[in-house]
């Protein structure tokens, strides 16, 4: 009793400083602190009165210890703590009571031959306490004589009326759904005497959404509360206690007895009712939320389109984005569970319920006309998803929602990066769901959407879709899906209008374009026509690339393109002019690459292409190779400054035109005396010397009509030039090389046959030779050149030995 009534003081005290203006504080506390103590002292008086209930109620001492469980559930009159604070207060005050509560139960027998225990509890002057004390008393009636339930369930919801105040009346009423356990729970029966006394779920329901409805328009009070400047508290408040009011709707999902009828004709109707009508966004976001998550899915099937209807009539500022995105993930996920159990559920669903959501989430955007576009495309990506989970083998479906939201795009213009992501997470999912990429390919709106994306999602995306297509090794087969593919993929082909000025790093640009090549390897089909029309497709897109894309990309079509005409021959009755018309479309393709100032490149796949036409041997072949050649020669001539690569170059067209045995006199002399001529006006000496020694074979391995020409004279020629020229070159160590490679093609030709060749002309290089090498410092190149020397010597004294042409050469 001290404790109590020095608790009482500092209460007293607290509340004094509270009311009084003027008064300095009489403690150096905050508000919080204060209410920190509040709750400390609280809870002394709970502990201290719930202990001496405890002790008389063992001695037998009933109405000593109900005076006591009123002191301490007088308690929960205040209104100064905060909801988390009254929340820890009101669990160890229940705690209590459920130790009352069993003592009740006991000794029922005995206060019922004494004194009503309904009067009993009356006694209490305030109505808090007041009751609880009746709740826990009509639990224990309830428990000893169920023909009472009904009309004590009906005479408590009402008598909880009493308290307005909104947390004092909040968790009054959530200690009223302790009754949850002894409510009746079956059926209506044929009895209706029975029904009358022990009621059934139908009364069950009636009490949980009466008491249900009270808590809700307690709750919504409180937002209206105080002054508008603490708007944020209460909301805070509201928010901690929001779950007091939820808790209704989870004891009727724990109703066993509550079936899709009665779910569908008194229950959701009569949630929604009271949803709509309290007009707070903040009850309505929440409520809904509760009646998708606590009601089993076939309740929601059943109900769709009521649901779906009333979100048409929720406050603007309700996110109704989230409640229809929850409900749509929650049956695509319980579509997916029962799917492999062939639940009778799934064919007709799979029918209907993409439509209905379809349709009604076009109403609900129509009506609500605040909604903003990240929320409008985010309801499309949540109907594409529960297509995809529900109806995977249904495109239009997917294709419908993409429709839509590349309506809504259109409609507004301009929208923002919220919007941009969202789409992207939608289109790469999309990508990511759907194993076989033509599958994408059939979305005629894919595309569409991925055109509304900025620059960086596009090139994503894109890069995603083409390491999907090379992981997957999928194939691309006709020309039209060719055509759409490279579309959505042209952030990677060509340059757009709103791409940034600072990049991506080269070696990311190299991979990018590595991959784009390998892509045209799946760009294929069997039927020969098909695959040369995938090819100019192909073309159509990458020609618009600039010189770092088409360097990577263009040579693969042009080799997949002599591909095909070799096939051709193979496998088409009309090859021959099929196969002219790959090739001509291989040269107009060539002559892209070299107007994208790449010649080097270019002159390369003309000689290639060349060789490939006299391989195939269609009836014009020899012309059109030539033409190669030709324009090779051009390119070399017109094109090609850099030294080094002219040396390369040139080198390239003489291999080639040695290679060629189809062309007849008429063509092979010109290209081999210009690749002569070509040769010998290289600006350095040195590169002079080599070439000419190279052009030396044309005129001998070279062939007419398959025949090797064995040029004597022609051969010489080159010889003689290229020594000439040697004897030139300033260096000792360049002329001992020189002289060294002159010696063994000169060796080479004299060991062919070449009669024209004299032991003369050897003596005369080994001379010189023999005159450069002792003046050369010693170094490991010198060595090397020795060494060389050293071998051919050796090779000349091995062949004297059997021929006689060969002994008057001087060692």
């Amino acid at each position: 009793m001290y404790m109590k009534s020095s608790t009482s003081g500092a209460r007293n005290m607290l509340n004094s400083r509270s009311n009084s203006e003027d008064q300095l504080p009489i403690y150096p506390h905050s508000e919080l602190e204060e209410k920190d103590i509040f709750l400390r002292e609280s809870l002394v008086i709970v502990r201290n009165q719930s202990r001496l209930m405890k002790i008389y109620l063992d001695k037998g001492e009933f109405k000593e210890g109900l005076r006591c469980a009123s002191n301490f559930l007088g308690e929960l009159k205040t209104s100064y703590l905060q909801p988390k604070s009254y929340y820890e207060l009101y669990m160890a005050i229940i705690q209590e009571l459920h130790y009352l509560e069993n003592y009740l139960y006991d000794q029922f027998s005995n206060f019922e031959q004494t004194e009503n225990l309904y009067q009993l509890m009356q006694r209490p002057g305030n109505i808090v306490p007041r009751l609880y004390l009746l709740i826990t008393v009509g639990l224990v009636y309830i428990k000893h004589d169920g023909s009472l339930t009904k009309s004590i369930m009906m005479d408590l919801v009402e008598m909880c009326r009493g308290v307005q105040d909104p947390l004092r009346g909040l968790f009054l009423r959530n200690y009223l759904l302790t009754l949850r356990s002894i409510l009746p729970d079956t059926l209506p029966s044929s009895d209706s005497d029975d029904d009358d006394e022990w009621g059934n779920v139908n009364d069950s329901v009636d009490f949980i959404l009466n008491n249900f409805t009270e808590m809700n328009k307690l709750w919504v009070r409180m937002q209206h509360a105080g002054h508008s400047s603490e708007r944020s508290l209460r909301e805070k408040e509201r928010e901690e206690l929001k779950i007091l009011v939820g808790t209704n709707l989870v004891r009727l999902s724990q109703l066993d007895s509550v079936n899709t009828e009665i779910y569908q004709r008194t229950i959701l109707p009569r949630i929604l009712e009271q949803v709509i009508s309290c007009r707070d966004a903040i009850a309505q976001e929440y409520l809904m939320d509760c009646i998708i998550q606590v009601f089993p899915d076939e309740f929601h099937l059943q109900t769709l389109d009521l649901f779906l209807k009333s979100c048409t009539r929720l406050q603007s500022e309700v996110n109704v984005k989230s409640i229809l995105i929850s409900l749509i993930n929650r049956l695509a996920a319980y579509h997916q569970r029962n799917e492999e159990l062939r639940a009778d559920w799934v064919v007709p669903i799979k029918i209907h319920l993409f439509d209905v959501f379809s349709h009604q989430i076009a109403v609900i955007v129509r009506v609500r006309t605040e909604m903003s576009l990240e929320d409008r495309v985010g309801l499309q990506i949540a109907l594409v998803n529960f297509a995809q989970n529900v109806h995977p083998d249904k495109i239009d479906c997917v294709d419908k929602a993409f429709e839509t939201t590349n309506r809504l795009l259109e409609n507004f213009g301009i929208y923002s990066r919220q919007v941009n992501e969202e789409l992207y997470k939608l289109l790469w999912k999309c990508v990511d769901f759907y194993d076989d990429i033509l599958v994408i390919l059939m979305i005629k709106n894919f595309s569409k959407l991925i055109s509304k994306l900025d620059f960086g999602y596009r090139e994503e995306l894109a890069l995603h879709m083409i390491k999907k297509i090379l992981k997957t090794e999928s194939i691309i087969p006709t020309d039209d899906q060719v055509d759409v593919i490279l579309e959505m993929l042209s952030p990677l082909i060509r340059d757009q209008n709103d791409e940034p000025e600072d990049g991506i790093t080269f070696e990311a640009f190299s991979e990018q374009q590595e991959m784009v090549g390998c892509l045209i390897h799946q760009l294929k089909s069997d039927d020969l026509d098909m695959q040369f029309r995938i090819l100019e497709v192909a073309v159509k897109h990458l020609k618009f690339g600039q010189t770092e894309r088409i360097k990577i990309t263009m040579p693969t079509v042009v080799f997949q393109l002599l591909k095909l005409a070799k096939k051709f021959k193979k496998n088409d009755e009309n090859w021959n002019e099929k196969c002219q018309k790959v090739i001509a479309f291989c040269s107009l393709t060539i002559e892209l690459i070299a107007r994208a100032e790449l010649p080097e490149l270019a002159l390369r796949l003309y000689l290639q292409a060349a060789m490939v036409a006299g391989e195939i041997g269609f009836s014009n072949y020899e012309a059109v190779a030539y033409d190669f050649m030709t324009k090779a020669f051009l390119i070399y001539e017109e094109s090609i400054s850099d030294l080094k690569e002219k040396v390369a170059a040139i080198t390239m067209i003489i291999s080639t035109t040695e290679s060629m045995s189809f062309f007849n006199e008429d063509n092979a002399e010109p290209l081999r005396t210009n690749c002569a001529i070509a040769a010998s006006k290289l600006l350095k000496k040195t590169d002079q010397c080599r070439s000419v020694l190279k052009c030396a074979s044309l005129f001998w391995s070279g062939k007419n009509d398959n025949k090797e020409i064995r040029d004597e004279k022609r051969t010489l020629e080159c010889l003689k030039k290229a020594t000439r020229i040697a004897s030139q070159c300033l260096g000792n160590v360049v002329q001992a090389q020189l002289y060294l490679e002159l010696l063994n093609n000169y060796l080479l030709y004299f060991e062919r046959g070449n009669s024209l060749i004299t032991t003369s002309m050897f003596n005369q290089l080994i001379t010189k030779i023999n005159e450069v090498l002792p003046s050369l410092d010693k170094s490991e190149e010198t060595t090397a050149l020795e060494a060389h020397f050293q071998r051919t010597q050796a090779r000349i004294k091995q062949k004297a030995g059997f021929e006689v042409s060969f002994s008057e050469i001087k060692i």
